[in-house]
């Protein structure tokens, strides 16, 4: 069980222990944070338990008392305060009911050196102006789900660390190294290309290799992932090294942006 000096029971809605929990639709975003990115929220037992077995340093956690319960053990040698209240006055405070019952909040984890992670990996992806934080959570956990090694981020791509994207990830996010592609875009593709990474865009376009023929068997390879709707923008496609597609339907031209990657790591990472 937790420990007692650990495990606060709170009754006032209005009690400032709970300001980081407070707001939720406003608090990933508030600029008192390092960096201006605001604080990191996990939802539900699953997504805290990650969110505690990662890089991230845990803050507190607020709870109804049988979720935190679940949480025990995971919780037996974290040194944070825990804070159990009603169902109700968790809905006062965070601003919305939360079904989960459990959140969790940490600060932001140390940069990732991405040159290092562009110089070890086998497979990465590149995204472009993947702004939709529902279709970013589900590109990373597709990512830890085929042993994707990190995660690069181009311009207009939203955080990866909003509450929402955290939440669809299942908490992946957490685990899979991501960053910033160093230099100005699309110019820094070249960099993957110096460290001996093919650069793969997948468009539909139909001069694009079907991604069957591409012989990704052993390669190291960068994936590089546009917006919902409009893909890739031309600049983009010009500066990468290799155009593919997944074939698909007729009458069907494109896929999900994070089902578009699952399938693309799958080939390039194929899991047996």
């Amino acid at each position: 069980m937790l420990g007692v000096a650990h495990l606060i029971t709170v009754r006032d809605p209005a009690d400032p222990r709970l300001d980081d929990f407070r707001d939720l639709t406003t608090a990933d975003r508030r600029p008192d944070r390092p960096g201006g990115r605001g604080l990191v929220i996990a939802e539900g037992v699953v997504v805290v338990r990650r969110l505690i077995d990662s890089p991230y340093p845990v803050r507190a956690l607020l709870g109804v008392p049988a979720r935190l319960a679940d949480l025990s053990e995971d919780l037996a040698d974290q040194d944070v305060p825990v804070y159990s209240v009603t169902a109700q006055l968790m809905a006062e405070v965070v601003g919305f009911h939360l079904n989960r019952g459990v959140l969790a909040v940490a600060d932001r984890a140390a940069p990732v050196d991405v040159p290092r992670l562009i110089e070890n990996a086998r497979v990465l992806a590149v995204l472009e102006a993947v702004n939709d934080h529902e279709n970013l959570g589900a590109l990373f956990r597709n990512a830890a789900a085929f042993g994707i090694d990190g995660v690069l981020l181009g311009p207009r791509c939203a955080d990866p660390l909003y509450r929402r994207s955290v939440r669809v990830s299942m908490g992946h996010v957490l685990r899979v190294p991501f960053g910033e592609l160093p230099g100005p875009w699309p110019d820094s593709l070249r960099t993957l290309r110096a460290a001996g990474l093919r650069t793969l865009a997948l468009t539909p376009r139909p001069d694009a290799v079907p991604l069957s023929k591409a012989d990704l068997a052993g390669a190291r390879v960068a994936v590089l992932l546009g917006a919902e709707g409009p893909g890739l923008t031309d600049e983009a496609l010009e500066a990468a090294g290799e155009w593919l597609r997944i074939p698909m339907a007729t009458g069907v031209d494109s896929l999900n942006v994070a089902t578009a990657a699952a399938v693309t790591f799958h080939a390039a990472l194929p899991l047996v």
